[in-house]
């Protein structure tokens, strides 16, 4: 719905350094749209490189009134609150946008087109854009993506919001750099903003999400050499419920897993630890080939996440991880994607 000339301002509140901000982040790091503006009113006037390793001269601003001064038309809602809402003060800030004339792309799970008082204030030109939206025409999984002859490569996670969604983007565009057809098949909101082609899989109820997937990846399939599904959840997570359709509905051929160096335990249930990672890769590789009723999928390599660590210290958690499982692992924002598509490609 994006169109290329849009300038958009990233609604994020409380989201430049912590994962409530993983959409927004996501746009400043992926997105081809400018990105005029950035409002987070904890880091106002801060740099945006310092605070995330983004390196793009966007300005922090305190409010959405103040964004106005940069001239966007485009208001994305980058934040992902607790409860799935925006707090009224910040609901309040929309509303002043969509007065002002900004059109909204809106990634929560609360939709925003149908509401009323938004709808009194929208001008002919302006839109609201719910991303997380269940798309029309599904149908349960049959597993048929067994039958593409393209490599299918699922990253899958240790906990949620761990990076499977940069992990994949990266290895779409290392993939492409080698002249290979490939591409990135968007599972959450963040990546239909981008422009992605995909579905917002929990926006679809349980019965169907297989199905879903399975459509996105035989839209695509046939005429591409490798096809990179964007993860969700994680099995070890007791919240998570969009792993396990999505291993059926893209029938992986090669499975990434992603994990944040150092993380030991789920991070919003600190009771539930995180296994090795050899047995964690075990898990993954059983339940994806469920004792033979699917094709195997091995775990091929290891994306870590060392966002948090010093350069010295994610070589060695890199070279740690390296020891433990006898994969290929690497940072792929840090030091690119390179290992890992070598390992996808070489099985």
């Amino acid at each position: 719905m994006l169109m290329a000339t849009d300038r958009i301002a990233i609604l994020l509140h409380e989201g430049l350094q912590t994962s409530k901000g993983k959409t927004g982040l996501s746009l400043l790091r992926y997105g081809e749209n400018p990105v005029v503006a950035v409002v987070d009113y904890e880091s106002t006037g801060r740099s945006l490189a310092e605070l995330t390793g983004i390196d793009r001269p966007v300005p922090i601003v305190s409010s959405v009134m103040e964004a106005l001064v940069y001239q966007p038309n485009v208001l994305a809602i980058g934040i992902a609150p607790s409860g799935g809402a925006l707090p009224d003060d910040w609901w309040q800030e929309v509303k002043q946008g969509v007065a002002a004339g900004l059109s909204v792309v809106n990634g929560l799970h609360t939709p925003m087109a149908t509401d009323p008082e938004l709808n009194q204030l929208l001008r002919p030109d302006q839109w609201i854009w719910d991303v997380r939206r269940e798309p029309p025409g599904l149908t349960v999984g049959s597993g048929k993506a067994r039958s593409l002859s393209c490599r299918r490569v699922l990253t899958v996670g240790t906990d949620m919001s761990v990076g499977k969604m940069s992990a994949s983007l990266e290895l779409n565009k290392a993939t492409q750099q080698r002249g290979l057809r490939s591409r990135f098949i968007a599972t959450g909101q963040t990546g239909l903003m981008l422009g992605h082609d995909g579905v917002a899989l929990d926006a679809v109820r349980i019965d169907f999400a297989a199905g879903a997937v399975e459509q996105a990846v035989m839209r695509w399939g046939d005429n591409h050499d490798v096809l990179y599904v964007e993860g969700q959840g994680s099995l070890m997570n007791p919240a998570s419920t969009a792993t396990l359709p999505l291993l059926r509905g893209t029938q992986p051929t090669q499975l990434v897993l992603v994990h944040r160096a150092g993380q030991t335990q789920i991070q919003h249930f600190p009771e539930v630890p995180i296994p090795p990672l050899p047995a964690v890769i075990q898990v993954y590789e059983t339940v994806a080939a469920a004792g033979g009723a699917f094709a195997p999928a091995k775990v091929v390599a290891i994306a870590l996440n060392t966002f948090h660590l010093s350069a010295a210290a994610a070589q060695r958690a890199i070279e740690q991880v390296q020891a433990e499982t006898g994969l290929p692992c690497t940072d792929v924002i840090r030091m690119g994607a390179a290992p890992l598509l070598d390992a996808i490609l070489s099985s």
